[in-house]
This record gives C-alpha cells, sequence and structure tokens, in this order.
C-alpha cells in the first residue's frame, strides 16, 4: 500500500479520483497481495514438485482422459464427500500433472494438503517408527484434507513400509481423501508390496469410494519427437483392479 500512497495521491490532488475511490482501491489492492501472499505460503507448506493447474493441461493430446471428470473433481466435492482419485497410467501421460492441480484447487479452497512420493512417505513414515514417532507422524498424515501419493509402483517396497502405508490408508479410510498415482495396474501390486494379502487390503481400501481414471497414450515428453524416434507407450497391467 505504502509503495502506491505517492500515485493515488497524485491522482486525488489532480481530480482523477475521489479520496474515499483512492483508499477503497489501495484497500483492495492491499488485500488481494495478502491474500496472494497466503496462497504462496500455503502452496509452498503443501510440498508440490512445481505448481500447475488444469487449464495449463492439454486434454487433446490425451484423449483417453474424461476431461468433465477431471473438472468435476476440481469443484473438490470429491473431498467433502471422502472420495479417493487413482491416476493409472505409463510415465509421462500427465498423472501427476493432473494429481498437481487438484491440489493446487484444494489449498485455493484452504484444504489441509500435502504431495509427497510413495517412496519418500514410506521412508518418512519408517524413520518416525524408528524414532518412537509413528503415532504422531500417523495422526499429522491422517489429518490433512488431501494426501497426494506419487508414484506408486515406481519402486517395490518392503514388507515393513507395506504394513505403514496399510496403517496410513486405513486411518484415511471414509474420512479424508487421497490421490493416488501409479504406473502399475492395481491388480499387479502385489508386485509392488511384497505381500497379496497386504497389497489387497490397501487397494481395497483406496478404491472404495473411488474415482479411477485410466490414462492411455504416449508421453509429452515424447510429444515433439518424430514418430520415428518415440517409445512405443508401455502396457499398463491390470488383471485385477477393480473397474
Amino acid at each position: 500500500m505504502a509503495s502506491s500512497a505517492p500515485e493515488y495521491s497524485r491522482l486525488v490532488a489532480t481530480g482523477a479520483k475521489s479520496f474515499p475511490e483512492a483508499l477503497l482501491e489501495m484497500t483492495d489492492a492491499q488485500v488481494a497481495a495478502v491474500r496472494e501472499r497466503d496462497l504462496d505460503r500455503r502452496v509452498e507448506k503443501a510440498s508440490f514438485p512445481y505448481v500447475k493447474t488444469l487449464r495449463d493441461f492439454d486434454f487433446s493430446f490425451q484423449p483417453s482422459i474424461p476431461r468433465g471428470v477431471v473438472e468435476d473433481l476440481a469443484t473438490l466435492g470429491f473431498l467433502d464427500r471422502h472420495e479417493n482419485v487413482v491416476l493409472v497410467g505409463s510415465p509421462g501421460v500427465g498423472k501427476t500433472h493432473i494429481a498437481v492441480a487438484l491440489g493446487v484447487e484444494a489449498v485455493r479452497a484452504r484444504k489441509l494438503t500435502y504431495f509427497t512420493d510413495c517412496q519418500r512417505l514410506v521412508s518418512d513414515l519408517a524413520h518416525a517408527a524408528g524414532k518412537g514417532q509413528l503415532e504422531r507422524r500417523l495422526r499429522f498424515y491422517a489429518h490433512l484434507s488431501l494426501l497426494i501419493v506419487d508414484e506408486v509402483g515406481y519402486l517395490d517396497v518392503d514388507k515393513q513400509g507395506a504394513d505403514l502405508l496399510f496403517q496410513l490408508v486405513s486411518r484415511r479410510y471414509e474420512r479424508r481423501s487421497t490421490i493416488v498415482t501409479t504406473n502399475v495396474g492395481m491388480g499387479s501390486w502385489a508386485k509392488v508390496f511384497g505381500d497379496p494379502v497386504v497389497a489387497s487390503a490397501i487397494a481395497d481400501r483406496l478404491c472404495h469410494h473411488c474415482h479411477l481414471i485410466r490414462i492411455t497414450g504416449r508421453s509429452y515428453r515424447t510429444k515433439d519427437l518424430a514418430p520415428q524416434d518415440r517409445a512405443s507407450p508401455a502396457v499398463v497391467a491390470d488383471s485385477g483392479a477393480p473397474r
């Protein structure tokens, strides 16, 4: 407000604006600036790898994505209903972009949101368990309005990690919303978690009250390559996934 005061003083002095008009505009600008800084802080706290919105997403490049469903998710009704979102597809097809965009909308709506990848989440929980602080850390993740877990299946998870994830998913089940991105069909999660029982239990809780979006197509990262230089899209195994 202070930086704009001389200009508004000049406008009032020349009669271009009345004093009440100038004061109102200065106040509105100050409020907008405070809100923008607050949003920036909350976005940073959410730990997004980058900030992107659905406006940045090229739906025409991935026609397999149900645009109407994604845009409806951006209204955040799924958070009020404690529903989950699972995005399945090969690397580079836009899973993380959509997850981040939905997360940004949640932050704008002042919903407590946090982004992490599966390995980082497992490591954090295991570290807390080793220090005798697992309960405290589970409460942190369980309290979030929206938890985004990226890259499930990119690396395998050991038995301890699978058990820790199950505890967290169970705490959030029907209480909070979780977005998961994975390049492995949920029917193949037993290989990821090394235990078919735990894998099935995790998938079951995530998929109950869930929006499951399968994305087929090639990677955005190869969008500008000549056809002969592109690798074939990876096949996403999903033999036992819910429909």
